[in-house]
């Protein structure tokens, strides 16, 4: 058995789960609605607040489903009660965020500004203070798109190894490399 898939997932006080015909696995809760379409193999149990998941072989692509679709499944239920948050930080000279509805803009050190716009789903928040890196907050009640999201901001600017200039993650560590000057003794 997947040690993860065998796991059962509890489901918090406000959110209700739903199972149709069509193996469509519908998750609601106070921060929103979210639904996944299950592989028909695979059996979803609600019972008495847990939600179990089975399969019905060892086959190699049952045992990777299982644990899968239980993870989405989790995911979703943490979503809609108490959602996700991400918090990136801007390192570099001049590098600023400001935040209008569901647009964010980014100046990165190109020659323009970059603007994004941002799923509905996703709450955006931007600040700056004085001597400390600008963040950008975002919320979502999907993990999947949060990390999406991510990404794209990140893909604009990754942090460099040499002097750390990029957007980051708080609390990520950016391996340094010494510069050709430290090489040359």
């Amino acid at each position: 058995m997947s040690r993860i898939g065998k796991a059962p997932i509890e489901i918090p006080q406000g959110v209700t789960v739903k199972v149709d015909s069509n193996n469509v696995v519908t998750v609601k809760g106070p921060k929103g609605e979210l639904s996944q379409a299950v592989n028909p193999d695979l059996t979803v149990n609600v019972e008495d607040g847990h939600i179990s998941i089975s399969r019905p072989s060892d086959d190699r692509e049952h045992r990777a489903q299982h644990g899968l679709y239980r993870a989405l499944i989790h995911n979703m239920v943490v979503g809609v009660s108490t959602g996700y948050r991400k918090e990136m930080e801007l390192v570099g000279v001049g590098y600023r965020a400001s935040a209008t509805g569901q647009v964010l803009e980014l100046s990165l050190g190109f020659s323009h500004a970059i603007y994004i716009k941002l799923p509905p789903e996703v709450k955006v928040e931007a600040k700056s203070e004085r001597n400390k890196n600008p963040l950008i907050i975002l919320e979502s009640d999907d993990k999947q798109l949060l990390g999406q999201v991510c990404a794209k901001i990140r893909s604009l600017r990754k942090p460099e190894p040499y002097k750390g200039k990029g957007i980051k993650f708080v609390g990520e560590v950016i391996r340094r490399k010494s510069g050709k000057s430290a090489s040359a003794k």
